[in-house]
């Protein structure tokens, strides 16, 4: 179904000027159509005027002429475009076969720059670790001081008594101990670092390796590329390819990657050659504190055994004088002894004697000189037992004092003897010879 519109509605939208007198089909326009003939009406003004023919006939033969005045410029363009575009493709295939045989010349000095420094590298990789070798060697053969030390300190812990002091020489092993302990730790920090500097040198060989290895592949590529002319085999087409663009540098780029990685590869290279020289050095300082600081114990040791020597020595000739003082000691007492006893039979006769002449009768007991002199005598042989008495108490102590002294004496002496055998046999046979060789690094 068709909708209904109203006809002026239509005319108007349907002639850009519905007015002009142009548009005018006959006098039937100034009437109004009724409504019930609008399929008719529609036909009507569907038809072109006599001017739009002859204007559509003029647009043919203006297009006409001017699509084959185009064809013919277009025409000789293209021939003199096809010429210009031969010789300038030729031109442009020659520069490229140019530009790739310099390239391939870049690509063949970086590559051997590259494996130039490749070899030293390798070489210097090698060297170090031949000196971290040497290096752990060291630092093994440190084990056998150290233990001697330690051994030396447990032996002298046996030491008794007053013997058991923190003299010099335990001093100097105290000392040793730790010495041999810090020149460990500087060789394993020392190790350390000599891995992590073998770990940056295989880092810049492999960056070496990989940079020498692309190298070489785009060498060939490049000459094969270089090789293929309009003749050769295997040439064809390959759609959209000069739309992808999957590089990652340019030129100034590319050339700077590999010198860093050359620039890398020696620096790394120098610190790996000081890292030699801190080997040796570490290795000579280590070998020298620790044989200086073996001389200065066993030095200590010897000094001490002599003062022990000589104080044992002396010891021994106190023992000896004591020995005989007390037997001489042992002597008076005996004679005290004999001297007390010998008091006895004296005293008996004055007590006897004053007993006796206490019996005289009446006035005959007279206190005459007799009896004087008898009781001073008994006062005075009193006296003498007391004064003898007393000092075979004396005597008696001083031959405790003497015993003691005698034992102490003995037991400092097998003190002494148990120090010397402890220093000289066990702890000088054990520092007769230092247990480690130095075996230094050659530095290339």
């Amino acid at each position: 179904m068709s909708k209904q519109v109203n006809p002026c509605t239509a005319i108007t939208r349907s002639m850009p000027d519905p007015m002009s007198a142009r548009t005018q089909l006959s006098e039937l326009d100034s009437l109004k159509v009724p409504p019930v003939f609008a399929a008719a009406r529609n036909a009507l003004y569907t038809r072109f005027t006599p001017n739009d023919w002859m204007a559509s006939n003029q647009g043919n033969y203006l297009a006409s002429d001017r699509v084959r005045g185009g064809s013919e410029r277009l025409r000789m363009d293209t021939m003199r475009l096809c010429k210009e575009y031969d010789d300038k493709t030729k031109r442009t295939q020659a520069d490229v076969g140019k530009r790739l045989g310099e390239r391939i010349g870049d690509i063949n000095f970086w590559k051997t720059e590259l494996n130039h420094e490749l070899d030293q590298m390798i070489t210097e990789t090698n060297a170090l670790n031949e000196a971290k070798r040497i290096l752990e060697k060291n630092l093994a053969e440190t084990e056998n001081p150290l233990h001697i030390s330690q051994e030396c300190l447990y032996n002298r812990e046996k030491r008794q008594s007053i013997d058991l002091v923190h003299d010099n020489p335990e001093k100097e092993l105290i000392r040793e101990v730790d010495l041999i302990k810090r020149c460990q730790e500087r060789m394993r920090n020392t190790v350390d670092r000599a891995n992590v500097q073998l770990g940056l040198n295989r880092a810049a060989q492999h960056e070496l390796e990989r940079d020498s290895g692309d190298k070489f592949i785009a060498e060939n590529l490049d000459t094969t590329t270089h090789m293929l002319r309009n003749t050769s085999r295997g040439i064809a087409y390959h759609d959209g390819v000069h739309r992808i663009d999957n590089t990652i540098s340019v030129p100034e780029t590319w050339a700077k990657y590999t010198n860093d990685n050359i620039q890398r590869s020696q620096s790394e290279r120098l610190a790996s050659k000081n890292m030699r020289n801190e080997i040796e050095n570490v290795i000579n300082a280590c070998n020298n504190e620790m044989w200086m600081q073996w001389n200065a114990v066993n030095t200590a040791l010897n000094s001490r055994i002599q003062e022990t020597t000589d104080s044992r020595n002396k010891i021994q000739l106190h023992l000896n004088k004591t020995l005989q003082e007390v037997f001489d000691m042992e002597k008076n007492i005996e004679l005290l002894k004999k001297s007390i006893q010998d008091k006895e039979a004296p005293m008996q006769v004055a007590q006897t004697r004053l007993d006796t002449r206490l019996r005289r009768p009446n006035v005959e007991l007279c206190r005459d000189p007799a009896h004087n002199r008898l009781v001073e005598e008994v006062n005075e042989i009193t006296d003498t037992v007391d004064h003898l008495q007393h000092k075979l108490r004396e005597s008696e102590n001083a031959l405790q004092a003497l015993l003691r002294t005698k034992g102490a004496l003995e037991q400092d002496l097998s003190i002494k003897n148990t120090t010397l055998f402890i220093d000289r046999e066990k702890c000088m046979a054990m520092r007769k010879t230092f247990p480690m060789a130095p075996r230094l690094v050659a530095v290339g």
